[in-house]
């Protein structure tokens, strides 16, 4: 058992305990926190572990959301079958746009992936018949999974739980599996894995595709939070968040990401509040962090407190000399 997975548990048992601390308010502060951290989380599959840094992460978070609205109030799908149509859609779109955007990389893939999510934010703005544009879309009831009612906050709370729990436990056996190594591989040293057999290709976009699957999953709890959907889901602002939470928190592991997202959603929720600039506010956090952190805060902190760890006790000098070898005689 791992360092990481009891610090997980350890956080999981503390989010259980929530409800019973904090108001309504705030409970429904941490479903939207939950909703976000999975959202974070599954762009760092490409960021963090396979080194694409992309701006278009909101296009599978939105069309998931815009998805399962229309496939509910529209086409009249039940709940379930609306949410699998919903993750297939979303699913499938990112392995077309995994086609178009692998074929490059750096600089021209984070700008195709910006272009592409332009488009899906253009279609959700401009095509009124569909989406009803700037309007929106108002999603009419949260479902009820096994017959239980999930409208209350602290319920509805506890299915987000749920859903992020199981969400991340599976992200992190993909992480620690042979394909997360190959995907590692393929970030670090990608002539070497192709010398060695790998498809470096394949590996890419099988990461780009999970990480709009979990985007997708994300992009319902969203919908299910709010029970409404706009054009900003699926925006340049919320693509550039998410990308924020990720790098803040630390890329390439997966406690970073959802530090990040705690950060910035009590920024944009809390501290908004009392501060008018809070963007001002968000942006200094970034800047203090890759001045003083680069790596991110987890990485930048496990990095701190293991150099205060006491170094290993040195060799006792009063301690008897081991015997020098006889001199040769001449």
């Amino acid at each position: 058992m791992t360092r990481s997975f009891i610090a997980l548990l350890l956080i999981a048992v503390l989010l259980a305990l929530v409800p019973f601390m904090m108001d309504d308010f705030f409970i429904n502060l941490c479903s939207q926190i939950l909703c976000y951290a999975l959202f974070a989380v599954s762009l760092n599959l490409i960021v963090g572990y396979g080194g694409m840094t992309s701006l278009g992460h909101a296009a599978y978070f939105g069309i998931a959301a815009y998805a399962v609205t229309w496939l509910h109030t529209v086409a009249g799908w039940d709940h379930l079958t609306s949410a699998i149509g919903a993750v297939g859609v979303a699913t499938g779109t990112a392995a077309v746009f995994g086609v178009l955007a692998l074929r490059a990389s750096g600089l021209s893939f984070l700008m195709i992936t910006l272009a592409l999510g332009q488009i899906v934010w253009g279609v959700a703005y401009r095509w009124v018949a569909l989406t009803q544009g700037d309007n929106g879309m108002r999603f009419p009831q949260r479902p009820a999974p096994f017959g239980i009612d999930i409208n209350g906050a602290m319920s509805f709370y506890y299915f987000s739980l749920i859903v992020f729990a199981v969400s991340v436990y599976v992200i992190w056996r993909v992480v620690n599996s042979p394909f997360g190594a190959s995907l590692r591989g393929a970030r670090d040293q990608p002539r070497r894995m192709r010398m060695l057999g790998h498809d470096v290709w394949m590996i890419r976009w099988a990461a780009f595709v999970m990480s709009g699957f979990w985007a997708a999953v994300a992009g319902l709890l969203f919908v299910y939070y709010q029970k409404f959907v706009s054009p900003y889901a699926v925006s340049l602002q919320q693509s550039a968040e998410v990308l924020l939470m990720t790098i803040l928190g630390g890329a390439s592991t997966l406690t970073g990401p959802m530090v990040g997202a705690i950060i910035v959603t009590l920024v944009k929720n809390v501290a908004s509040t009392y501060v008018e600039r809070w963007n001002a506010l968000l942006g200094l956090i970034f800047v203090l962090a890759v001045v003083f952190m680069p790596t991110g805060l987890v990485p930048g902190f496990r990095r701190l407190i293991s150099r205060k760890k006491p170094a290993a006790a040195p060799a006792d000098e009063t301690a008897t000399p081991p015997a020098a070898a006889p001199e040769r005689a001449s």
